[in-house]
């Protein structure tokens, strides 16, 4: 589904745009390694950034510091089976684990700030960046989802929480459409262009 909505992209637009990859490459599908390997292959020959999910910085949290509790219990196994790996003994390529290490936790332009989770919407953009606490949470992030009011400079475009429908407020845009929650009564992966504001999905097959 991920190399679909790739295609589609690829096929939709003639120039040469940015794509940012919100996080989460990791335990929300049936083949994580396969996704990463998408990734890799795509960044060869367009403009990318790929941005850090929890869920990836809870494998490198394990890969590197032996931390598996977190990760195990939000769905690691699966990216586990995916490597032919086991708790303790994680096989992850160099170019696989280059490309976790090298995911950022947020990036910028002049009119639209990128992050996974989100940011706190009683801060602005500056404070929240300024704060080592609220950055430490753009992964986690979600009280700007239930708020629906903040102080942003700009528009924050995120993910992780899962919604039915992109979440479209003032200087907001939630583009987790649940794709691997099918069963739940999401099942769409979403992807957003700027600055028309217009979405672009695919649907999803049965986790």
């Amino acid at each position: 589904m991920n190399e679909a909505l790739l295609n589609t992209l690829d096929d939709t637009y003639s120039t040469k745009p940015t794509y940012v990859f919100l996080g989460d490459y990791t335990d929300r599908g049936p083949d994580s390694r396969r996704v990463v390997e998408q990734l890799i292959k795509f960044d060869k020959n367009h403009e990318c950034v790929f941005l850090t999910g929890n869920h990836d910085q809870m494998l490198l949290d394990a890969y590197e510091k032996g931390e598996w509790n977190l990760w195990l219990s939000n769905g690691g196994n699966t990216t586990l089976s995916n490597y032919d790996s086991s708790p303790g003994n994680f096989e992850l390529p160099a170019e696989h684990y280059d490309f976790f290490k090298n995911t950022v936790l947020y990036w910028e332009t002049e009119d639209y700030f990128f992050v996974h989770g989100g940011i706190s919407p009683d801060l602005t953009i500056k404070e929240n960046l300024e704060s080592k606490y609220e950055r430490e949470q753009f992964i986690w992030q979600r009280d700007h989802v239930y708020a629906r009011k903040n102080v942003w400079e700009k528009t924050v475009v995120f993910g992780h929480t899962p919604v039915k429908e992109p979440i479209v407020e003032p200087n907001m845009l939630g583009i987790d459409t649940g794709c691997v929650y099918k069963k739940r009564g999401y099942g769409v992966l979403t992807a957003v262009a700027l600055p028309e504001t217009k979405f672009i999905q695919q649907e999803s097959l049965d986790f």
